[in-house]
């Protein structure tokens, strides 16, 4: 059968389920095995080709997760945790990706999804209480329950530069990397963005270019990753210890085993803060933000942070001109994402390696022939975009979700992102957002935060039908409150001081409001633990005017 045959075929028919999950990444998968095993009918609608998520699309040259591997799985199979074996600390792309496949092809979740398909949109018929999704390839579906598990750094990100279109070399975008990879061999090629996708990819594409320029918009702290290859001894040491290890994660700030020192960071002696920084610093990756509980509350405890990281990165630089573009002067170190990285600052030691600091020469446009700045032209074969993504809310505002009284999602979040725990959103009933805004989210491990959400959406359902309710709904009140509780605690912090993508900084035009919740990872679970033991404290449920009318007839 042709596509366009099979097009045709699935836009003349109506699929009812229980379910309907969009995104087949870490979150995507969990959601399916675990509805399916309440006995629900589920469909999952994935855009990609296949299963993986942002690691389906993120192929760019030294991807790599910055949690260590054995944390950043899954925790639902003990099977699952004792048969994997994981090569290194921090995973590569590659191992990961097919890590995720072998998830799919083992709880057999695969064939609950329709790949290479998008939603264009979910609108609620209010009679029924039912869901009506619909997809770019003619797709209807209608469902009780839908589950959006698009993730946080899945929308990609296209600065709009005058000329973008006009280049007429090879250009390319980090999270939309060619399967087949890119050779650089011989390339003169640029490098637009300094985020994590750019400074993971920078030392790799630098070895392959005859001319590496680096388009730096923004300075970023990054901590080398201190990566070590996995051997036997040390695997059955990790499995054997592994219901420990989840535990303390859970419990943690930011769901892996690590606890911040007990004191201040200015309580302790300068030789004391040394060692813990250091420890932290060859613990390797974003762990080094969380050495002290006041290290991103108050410039005096940042201050000692940033004194420490950027005497390392003078160090890893030769040229001291270099290395002071390289260090951030615009925000306390930690208040944006540090990044992962594997010998970054050196790159900036070698021959074929140039520095262009947009904040001294702006770009002015895209040529033909390459990058024209304020000061000079850049002749480029290769352009590449590491701009990075429209966090946390950009796939969602790519569909049209329509709620109760049709009222879309983008007007309800016109001003910023309003969520009740970062699950639930008034007027969306038996919506439910998977590691959303108000959530840790990015702040913590994902793949355990996923978890998180998935198994309580689950119990909430359990708890719809041990009511003989149709739907439960966030409320007015409930989410006014904890949008403020949420504002009141990154307020507390100097996040807010940054122009990050945790802000919507990054987008023009997006509202400038911190989206995740900063409490903390096992603090965010107690509440919704809390919730839940309260009868789902803070939502509506409701019977669907159908049911009743018939109940009436």
């Amino acid at each position: 059968m042709s596509a366009r045959t099979e097009d045709a075929a699935r836009a003349n028919r109506i699929d009812t389920v229980d379910a309907v999950v969009v995104g087949a990444g870490f979150a995507g998968l969990y959601a399916v095995y675990k509805l399916r095993s309440l006995g629900l009918t589920v469909r999952g609608i994935e855009a990609a080709a296949g299963v993986g998520g942002t690691w389906y699309w993120n192929r760019y040259p030294g991807a790599r997760c910055d949690v260590e591997s054995v944390d950043y799985s899954y925790s639902f199979s003990p099977e699952l945790e004792q048969e994997w074996n994981w090569s290194e600390k921090y995973a590569t792309q590659p191992e990961i990706l097919a890590y995720i496949n072998h998830v799919a092809d083992r709880f057999d979740l695969r064939d609950h999804f329709l790949f290479e398909t998008r939603v264009t949109s979910a609108e609620l018929d209010e009679e029924s209480l039912r869901w009506e999704v619909r997809t770019d390839r003619g797709d209807v579906l209608t469902a009780r329950y839908c589950i959006f598990a698009t993730g946080a750094l899945s929308t990609a990100n296209m600065p709009n530069i005058p000329g973008r279109e006009s280049f007429s070399g090879d250009t390319h975008h980090t999270g939309h990397w060619p399967h087949e990879g890119v050779d650089f061999t011989g390339k003169k090629v640029g490098v637009i963005g300094t985020g994590s996708s750019g400074i993971q990819s920078i030392p790799l594409i630098a070895e392959q270019a005859d001319h590496l320029y680096v388009f730096q918009r923004s300075a970023n702290y990054s901590v080398p990753a201190g990566n070590m290859s996995w051997d036997d001894e040390m695997r059955r040491a990790i499995k054997a210890g592994y219901a420990e290890r989840r535990r303390l994660s859970r419990e943690s700030g930011g769901g892996s085993p690590y606890n911040a020192h007990p004191k201040s960071a200015l309580e302790v002696s300068e030789e004391e803060r040394r060692a813990a920084y250091e420890e932290r610093w060859k613990l390797g990756g974003v762990l080094f933000a969380k050495t002290f509980p006041d290290q991103t509350r108050t410039d005096a405890a940042n201050a000692t942070a940033r004194e420490f990281a950027e005497q390392k990165i003078r160090r890893l630089v030769d040229d001291p001109a270099i290395a002071e573009k390289l260090i951030p002067n615009d925000h306390p170190i930690g208040t944006k994402r540090i990044v992962t990285d594997t010998h970054y600052f050196e790159t900036y030691n070698r021959p074929n390696v140039t520095l262009v600091d947009l904040k001294e020469t702006p770009i002015e446009s895209i040529t033909r022939s390459g990058i024209t700045t304020t000061d000079t032209e850049y002749t480029l074969d290769t352009l590449v975009f590491a701009t990075g993504f429209d966090a946390m809310t950009g796939a969602l505002d790519r569909m049209r979700i329509v709620g109760r009284a049709g009222v879309s999602l983008a007007e309800c979040w016109s001003e910023g992102p309003k969520t009740y725990l970062g699950v639930g959103v008034p007027g969306f009933p038996n919506m439910f957002v998977v590691t959303g805004p108000g959530s840790p989210s990015v702040l913590a491990n994902m793949v355990l935060g996923a978890e998180q959400h998935i198994d309580w959406i689950a119990a909430c359902i359990e708890h719809l039908w041990e009511n003989d309710y149709d739907a439960i709904e966030a409320t007015v009140p409930a989410t006014d409150r904890w949008v403020e509780h949420c504002r009141e605690l990154a307020s507390a912090t100097l996040f807010p001081l940054a122009n990050s993508w945790y802000m919507g900084a990054n987008i023009p035009g997006k509202p400038r409001v911190f989206m995740p919740y900063i409490g903390g990872f096992g603090a965010y679970g107690k509440i919704l633990a809390e919730v839940a033991d309260e009868g789902f404290r803070g939502f509506d449920f409701c019977r669907s005017r159908t049911r009743l009318a018939d109940r009436v007839g």
